[in-house]
């Protein structure tokens, strides 16, 4: 981690290489639960002492993959039964929504029930700030009908209640059931892509509850780190983004500049990087968050679900096939929930800072909750095998897991109270040191087809 002969990157901050004396467990665990750490505190002084950090992380290689717009019950409400498990944290058989908008001759609200997908593709569902604060609505999570027929073509409501299963997507179901997969992994905050995205980088959305830029006055770089790519840099770790960023969410176009190199390659370098075994320490790969159409690999409406499932496994098996498989792990995850019906109410969460939610905001809420759950999996030959975790994590979580390896302190309070994930990996005896065989997915030309016809090529 010194700085090699010639490195123009800024020195790392002696302060970062301070003595650490580690928390008991239960004492981090309290600490945690009352928010009482902060920013600039590193993982030892977080994370108790069982909890590997550092060189006790064996990996060498971060992969982190941010898919758009599915809760958890939207792709894996049927994933206990598939596994034949009681214990993953499912939507019940007759979860269902009440839709006030439409009522029946009676008065009475019609009832929506969770019900199948009758396509791979959809039109999109509300998922802004104030629709995902009415879907959640206290915690009843009963207002996903309302909050789609009240602001989106009639027929919403019904969408929202919409789940995929194992006839869909059927090498998700395989590879949730073959490595790790969380049951209470949550999106940061009931709110849309961009406030979410930064959190995966930045711990926080710095006040903002929309697609648009935060302001970053305040982070000139290097003297104010606003993102975990800044600390990279000053850690001298290696990292690259590749694909269309979502780093840009934060940084913006000042990304360009501010590192005084362009850290941007295209996807067709992570597969060529892969198999030459060159990726860097930390990489950051994306789909296209700018198309919307049915071939769109982000899974973003109306895109075919099948055609981002194929795009993750290509992933996955380029990964397999790469020298640095041994020493590798792939976080992979979804930004928010799309407006797609979850039945757990998410729990409180540490506020990141003291910015106020920017903009509209009649249905309250502050910065003091997760947002829905969303799928999460870590794909690595250290990952547990069919392991289902049901520790509470966001995506500050895969933040703070490269800050405890990368010894890098904390940017928000919600990092620096964050859990990272360790117990989905068993680094003592890697379970997939070869790589296990995963059928690689097709897609229905059928389906695809009608999400052309119906929503555009």
């Amino acid at each position: 981690m010194d700085m090699d002969s010639g490195d123009t990157r800024p020195p790392t901050p002696p302060e970062w290489d301070r003595p650490v004396t580690r928390p008991d467990d239960m004492q981090a665990i309290a600490d945690r639960a009352a928010c009482k750490y902060g920013p600039g505190m590193l993982a030892g002084e977080t994370l108790g002492k069982s909890t590997p950090i550092e060189k006790d992380i064996p990996v060498e290689n971060i992969v982190v993959l941010v898919m758009e717009n599915h809760s958890f019950d939207n792709y894996f409400a049927k994933l206990g039964a598939y596994a034949n498990r009681m214990d993953i944290e499912s939507a019940p058989p007759d979860a269902s929504n009440p839709d006030i908008i439409d009522a029946g001759p009676d008065g009475m609200p019609r009832i929506v029930p969770f019900t199948h997908a009758p396509h791979q593709c959809t039109l999109d569902v509300e998922h802004g700030w104030n629709p995902s604060h009415l879907e959640w609505n206290g915690g009843q999570m009963n207002g996903f009908v309302q909050a789609n027929e009240e602001g989106t073509p009639l027929g919403a409501g019904d969408r929202s209640l919409y789940y995929y299963d194992q006839r869909d997507l059927p090498f998700y179901y395989q590879l949730a059931t073959t490595f790790s997969i969380a049951d209470h992994y949550h999106c940061s905050l009931l709110g849309p892509t961009w406030p979410n995205r930064m959190y995966t980088y930045a711990a926080t959305s710095f006040g903002r509850t929309s697609n648009d830029f935060p302001d970053l006055t305040g982070y000139p770089f290097p003297d104010k780190d606003a993102s975990i790519l800044d600390e990279l840099e000053k850690r001298h770790v290696s990292w690259l983004l590749y694909g269309t960023s979502g780093a840009l969410t934060v940084h913006g176009p000042a990304a360009l500049t501010r590192w005084g190199r362009k850290p941007f390659r295209f996807q067709a370098d992570f597969f060529a990087d892969a198999k030459a075994g060159t990726l860097p320490q930390v990489a950051y790969l994306d789909v296209d968050l700018v198309m919307d159409n049915p071939k769109n690999p982000s899974e973003h409406p109306p895109a075919d679900i099948q055609i981002g499932q194929k795009f993750v496994s290509d992933v996955v098996h380029a990964l397999f096939a790469s020298p640095q498989w041994s020493k590798m792990a792939l976080f992979f995850t979804y930004d928010e929930h799309g407006g797609y019906y979850d039945h757990y109410p998410p729990p409180a969460a540490c506020e990141p800072d003291s910015i106020a939610p920017i903009g509209d905001n009649p249905y309250g809420g502050k910065f003091d909750r997760y947002g829905m759950r969303v799928p999460f999996m870590v794909i690595s030959p250290f990952a547990k095998k069919g392991y289902v975790s049901h520790a509470t994590y966001d995506h500050a979580s895969i933040v703070r897991f490269i800050q405890a390896k990368y010894r890098v302190p904390a940017l928000t309070k919600r990092d620096a109270n964050a859990d990272i994930p360790t117990d989905m990996f068993d680094f003592g005896s890697p379970p997939f040191a070869t790589p296990p065989q995963l059928a690689e997915p097709t897609v229905d030309p059928a389906e695809l087809d009608y999400c052309e016809k119906t929503y555009g090529k």
